[in-house]
């Protein structure tokens, strides 16, 4: 059946064609980086010889001429096969519906979520002059015992959510040995839940890190920890607690709260950090008795680990940003070492 016979004015027969059309790209340019298995692979070929299926409850793209805001109303008119639907009352918390009413730009997709429906809008908002003239940089140590330790002195722990994390793993393990439907449900929703608890973790710790560096009128200094993953050698119990904490995701957040706020963020090379004196800069692996002591072999400096490390990364910071000061404002791409 053609995609006017289903119903469809010339707009939505549109973003269907460039849905599809775009599903279809994307899935080819994943086969020619290699992303779904080697040439001949079970997957790779499973993934090419089968038509690509979207979800009941994906995410819809609407443009303003299948969706309006009325933002002082805070309601929205959106386009269905029924026919259009209007005064759609809406919320969200007022920083974002400020910013939804200042800088929303283009399409919005509308998606389906256990049983709650989400408007998703794009907003360009417009970046803050980057501080040039940072006063030192705020070092960020990211681990498992504290989530983040920066060297202002400030730590924060992640003993309870990691208890979280281990009671949800342990249910989870016990769920999907059951193997009924409702147990796979129950597994499902354990698993969003975690992903959510991560989340907002996550954004709670890189607001308060970007707003003290914004305070103080310092930049931030993060470790580069691609291949973190692959690097690090740990014990089972150990390796599960860290593949499963998104380092990523945090740091990924600060740098973009940083950009908003005007905060210049270097990243630094993360080796010995941990094993470093901050006073003396002696390295050795015996500077490290326990977790979460750091004794000197050298000068004798005792300090927590986590916050010792983040002195470093301050120290490292400065440097870069330092090399790539060919004048008064360093250049992006000398400064952020990827």
């Amino acid at each position: 059946m053609s995609i006017s016979g289903r119903g469809l004015s010339a707009q939505p027969a549109l973003h269907v064609l460039r849905k599809v059309a775009d599903a279809y790209a994307a899935l080819k340019s994943y086969v020619r980086a290699g992303n779904l298995g080697s040439q001949g692979s079970k997957r790779r070929m499973r993934a090419s010889a089968s038509p690509i299926r979207f979800r009941v409850g994906a995410a819809q793209p609407f443009d303003d001429r299948c969706l309006s805001w009325q933002m002082s109303a805070a309601t929205v008119s959106i386009w269905t096969i029924s026919g259009r639907l209007k005064r759609i009352a809406f919320a969200g918390h007022p920083e974002q519906l400020d910013l939804l009413a200042r800088y929303r730009r283009g399409e919005s997709d509308l998606l389906c979520q256990n049983g709650a429906w989400y408007l998703i809008a794009t907003c360009e908002v417009p970046e803050v002059e980057e501080n040039s003239r940072p006063d030192g940089f705020v070092g960020v140590d990211v681990g498992i015992v504290n989530i983040a330790a920066t060297s202002t002195g400030r730590r924060h722990s992640g003993r309870r959510l990691n208890r979280e994390c281990e009671h949800d793993r342990k249910l989870r393990c016990r769920l999907q040995q059951k193997g009924t439907k409702s147990a796979k449900r129950r597994a499902k929703r354990l698993a969003g839940r975690q992903a959510r608890r991560t989340r907002d973790i996550n954004h709670k710790i890189s607001k308060c890190i970007v707003a003290e560096a914004q305070r103080t009128g310092r930049g931030i200094a993060l470790e580069d920890l691609t291949g973190i993953r692959e690097r690090v050698r740990l014990k089972k119990p150990q390796r599960v607690t860290l593949h499963s904490w998104a380092f990523r995701q945090l740091g990924q957040f600060i740098v973009y709260k940083a950009r908003r706020a005007g905060v210049p963020v270097v990243y630094v090379d993360p080796a010995h950090t941990s094993q470093e004196c901050s006073r003396c800069h002696h390295i050795d692996k015996r500077n490290r008795p326990s977790q979460a002591v750091f004794h000197c072999r050298s000068c004798g400096f005792v300090e927590h680990a986590d916050l010792n490390a983040s002195h470093n990364i301050a120290a490292r910071g400065w440097c870069v940003w330092a090399r790539g000061a060919k004048s008064v404002v360093p250049s992006l791409s000398s400064r952020l070492r990827a």
